[in-house]
């Protein structure tokens, strides 16, 4: 069951889990004998352990990508202390270190390692007053309790550190596999077209030349010729003159069809991205015979998914438009995420490289967003080296029927 799940999962269950366990002391000790022995803190007992066992399912909600460091997810962590704490001074016991402990497996994907370390240990050192006042222990075997649960719950710190990286790791891989597949095959389209061309060219000046010249001599011979032999010179010259148009026909046939297939190199960038949905939609005959153009959409392909992945808050879906229009090659991409005031937005260096990429082109890159209405990115590359590039607005670009929503 357990080779089914990733580890960041396990993890997620194994606290939802232990968290549940710790009702099990509770429920004896405040049922048996009475809960109204508590009197209100029977009531603050239960809203703390509940809280936080929501506070923790909600903050493992995103581990698989990555987890999520907004601001409002450290206030979450807060909060997600300060219910541990109130288990323990509303039972009077140590079941809030072994909350903190749980607690202990999200800090890692919420705060740097040294700022998380320091929040472990003083998170646990403030339960040290119930096992001295509450449970009548002497200082020295109060401050030996809190140092034994932070030594657990520095296990639990480094294991999920582990995991995170782990995670981190896995992504960067998925992101290098399917570069390289997308590459492999801007590669192989690359070679088939230069071979094609190759050929084509062989044939044009080898066979091509030799055919000029048979049929140049043929019709010299056909001139000086009488009676039965120039018949059959006069064939072999129209013989000749077909067949160098065939020759003519085929060369200028492999060279209109070596061009890339801009859908089979783009395709493999919107398989299995983690936690985004990505929707291509690009034509099955829209190829490129520029392979240099073509490695430019594919990296500025790459460069919006994986900054949707990183930096769209909230987004799931990502729709990504390949066309043709008037010289140029579009691509264009929105997401569903809760976008960003235009004021606020800093372009990063993925979207400084791409400025810089498409510019040595003659290319260009439109950023819109708005709160509510996630990112929209329009690539402008000319397919001529000396074509001039469109100044049309995002709107005018971009086909609003097919986006989710």
């Amino acid at each position: 069951m357990f080779g089914q799940l990733s580890h960041t999962r396990v993890l997620r269950y194994a606290g939802l889990f232990t968290w549940a366990l710790v009702a099990l002391p509770l429920a004896y000790s405040h049922f048996y004998p009475s809960w109204e022995d508590l009197g209100g803190q029977g009531g603050q007992l239960l809203a703390a352990y509940i809280g936080f066992g929501a506070g923790y399912w909600w903050l493992t909600r995103g581990l698989e990508t990555g987890g999520h460091s907004g601001w409002y997810d450290r206030l979450l962590l807060v909060a997600l202390t300060c219910f541990a704490l109130m288990v323990s001074y509303a039972s009077w016991s140590g079941l809030g270190s072994i909350l903190m402990m749980v607690a202990a497996g999200v800090i890692p994907w919420l705060l740097p390692v040294r700022a998380g370390v320091v929040w472990l240990l003083v998170s646990q050192l403030a339960v040290l007053p119930v096992y001295w006042l509450s449970l009548r222990m002497s200082l020295f075997e109060a401050l030996m309790q809190t140092l034994l649960y932070a030594g657990f719950s520095m296990f639990v710190f480094v294991t999920s550190l582990v995991a995170r990286q782990q995670a981190h790791a896995r992504e960067w891989q998925r992101r290098l596999n399917a570069e390289l597949r997308a590459t492999r095959v801007l590669l192989a389209e690359s070679a088939r077209v230069n071979e094609r061309t190759r050929i084509s060219r062989e044939l044009h000046d080898l066979l091509g030349h030799h055919l000029t010249a048979l049929s140049l001599n043929l019709e010299v011979a056909g001139h000086i010729t009488e009676g039965q032999a120039k018949e059959h010179v006069r064939q072999a010259h129209v013989l000749a003159k077909l067949l160098l148009t065939d020759v003519r026909e085929a060369v200028s046939s492999m060279r209109e069809s070596g061009a890339i297939d801009l859908a089979a190199t783009l395709r493999p960038l919107a398989e299995g991205v983690p936690s985004l949905a990505v929707e291509l939609d690009i034509p099955e005959s829209l190829e490129i015979e520029d392979p240099e153009r073509a490695h430019v959409l594919l990296r500025c392909a790459q460069e919006i998914i994986t900054n949707t992945v990183r930096h769209a808050r909230g987004a799931r879906s990502l729709y990504l438009q390949v066309a043709r229009r008037d010289g140029q090659l579009l691509l264009s991409s929105r997401d569903d995420g809760q976008g960003l005031d235009p004021a606020r937005f800093v372009p990063g260096n993925g979207l400084r490289g791409m400025r810089e990429r498409l510019a040595l082109h003659g290319g260009s890159v439109e950023v819109q967003t708005a709160p509510g209405k996630g990112f929209a990115i329009t690539v402008i590359l000319p397919e001529n080296p000396q074509g001039v590039t469109l100044t049309a607005t995002v709107e005018e670009k971009f086909d609003d029927s097919r986006l989710p929503g």
